[in-house]
């Protein structure tokens, strides 16, 4: 029988290492999982092993090429932001792979604004709220004035995905999706890097910009596969719906932060817009997406633990409950107004008194209610253009009969679907260069959709 054509995906995030093969058609047909313990950068806060991750790469890979049903016709990544690989002429690393959450020197942060017009400004040409070290420019900045002989001894400081991409294919390149998420090195305005990343010389230490859709060559001997260069994670989470769709759609992503994307807004973030956690990416064809962010996960992590505990559930119980309409009647009949905390970034449901629902369920679906009200807030930010007759709803919320019933009543002039797909960021990987390892069409069915519309639902 003969091997089946495959393509390889390592899809890096934050805790979880993953390496998939798909077959021509996208399906998994092979998939292995891994977890590092973390290291500690030279001021002891905790950063990624990046010794076990090159190696679990090649070990991964050794792993699979043994197979003898598989012949692999290409090895891509798609890889978490906001995350510097520092390398000398020789490709080894000379700094650790610090971590986006490390406190920012303010002091130092507030120099660089105020050169370059101040924070508005800043952050208005490089479409990125002030994020400390989450601004991965900023993190070469700091090396070259807190160790700057380390930043002279750096050739290349490659994103994530583009650093693993280059052990396969020893070739150093940058791509605008990590490039344009939230790094403060991109003038949105002027679609080229910041006046402040070439006055300071960070550009040279940049690699040469290349397409997406690009492979390379692989330098493993007797391996005639091609290498993608890399995207960024929630760039590449977007591909599928692009290409799936051609008609203007938001696509909300959610998990720990829900992200609303509009990939079809061509208008420039204001000031306001900013303040409200909105950004701009840089999608896999170099335009940009408008998005806004919520941290509703998180919230809704930490509200249901306190529903729980004050009605001696587990919270186990809270990731199936069922939309009751009768609970949303009552609620709204009752009309207790909750607070919008904090420019919305939070929903106010912390504020309510547990005492006042008849049970967990009740509180649960105030609690849901209270998400909405923030999450229309948030997402109307990127539907402003009205351009969008569709929202698509993937990840941990998509599930949750509670919210996406809701969300359809929230948004009754837009088709609201909940989506399903298997490993988002790894298909956009592989979809991006399809053309390069795949000789059938890009399949229809790569997107199941379920449609919330009057309380029912819809299987597409």
């Amino acid at each position: 029988m003969s091997a089946k054509t495959v393509i390889a995906v390592f899809d890096v995030g934050k805790t979880n290492k993953k390496l998939f093969l798909f077959d021509e058609d996208y399906q998994i047909v092979f998939e292995r999982s891994a977890r590092f313990f973390e290291t500690a950068d030279e001021d002891g806060f905790p950063c990624e092993n990046l010794e076990s991750l090159k190696l679990s790469v090649f070990d991964s890979l050794k792993e699979v090429f043994a197979l003898k049903e598989f012949s692999i016709k290409a090895v891509t990544f798609s890889a978490y932001g906001a995350s510097f690989v520092n390398i000398d002429k020789t490709g080894k690393p000379v700094t650790p792979l610090y971590n986006y959450l490390k406190p920012y020197p303010e002091a130092l942060s507030r120099q660089l604004y105020e050169k370059y017009g101040g924070e508005d400004q800043f952050s208005l040409e490089t479409a990125s709220p002030l994020l400390g070290s989450l601004n991965s420019g900023l993190q070469l900045y700091r090396l070259k004035h807190e160790q700057p002989e380390t930043f002279k001894r750096i050739k290349y400081a490659l994103h994530l995905p583009q650093y693993l991409s280059s052990l396969l294919s020893g070739k150093y390149y940058s791509d605008l999706t990590s490039i344009g998420c939230h790094t403060a090195l991109w003038d949105f305005e002027k679609n080229s890097y910041h006046q402040w990343v070439t006055q300071e010389g960070i550009a040279k230490k940049l690699a040469p910009i290349i397409s997406s859709d690009k492979v390379l060559p692989s330098v493993l001997p007797g391996k005639g596969f091609k290498v993608g260069v890399g995207l960024h994670d929630s760039s590449a989470a977007l591909i599928p719906y692009l290409v799936g769709f051609e008609e203007p759609f938001v696509l909300l992503s959610t998990g720990t932060w829900n992200i609303s994307l509009n990939p079809f807004d061509r208008s420039a973030l204001t000031a306001e817009e900013l303040k409200m956690d909105c950004l701009s990416y840089l999608q896999y064809q170099g335009t940009p997406v408008k998005a806004a962010r919520l941290f509703s996960g998180f919230e809704l992590d930490q509200q249901v633990k306190r529903i729980a505990a004050h009605f001696n559930q587990d919270s186990i119980k809270y990731r199936s409950v069922i939309f009751d309409s009768d609970i949303i009647k009552k609620l709204r009949k009752n009309d207790i107004q909750g607070d919008v905390a904090d420019n919305f970034k939070q929903s106010g449901f912390s504020s309510r008194d547990l005492s006042v629902f008849e049970n967990d369920v009740e509180a649960y679906h105030q609690l849901m209610m209270d998400l909405i009200k923030i999450q229309v807030l948030s997402t109307g930010l990127v539907l402003k253009d009205k351009k969008a007759k569709k929202l698509f709803v993937d990840g941990g919320f998509s599930k949750n009969s509670v919210f996406m019933h809701l969300l359809a009543a929230a948004f009754p002039a837009l088709e609201v679907y909940a989506a399903t797909m298997a490993q988002a960021s790894a298909i956009g990987a592989a979809l991006s260069i399809h053309r390069e390892w795949n000789n059938k069409p890009v399949p229809k069915e790569i997107i199941q959709l379920n449609k919330y519309t009057s309380g029912k639902i819809i299987a597409i």
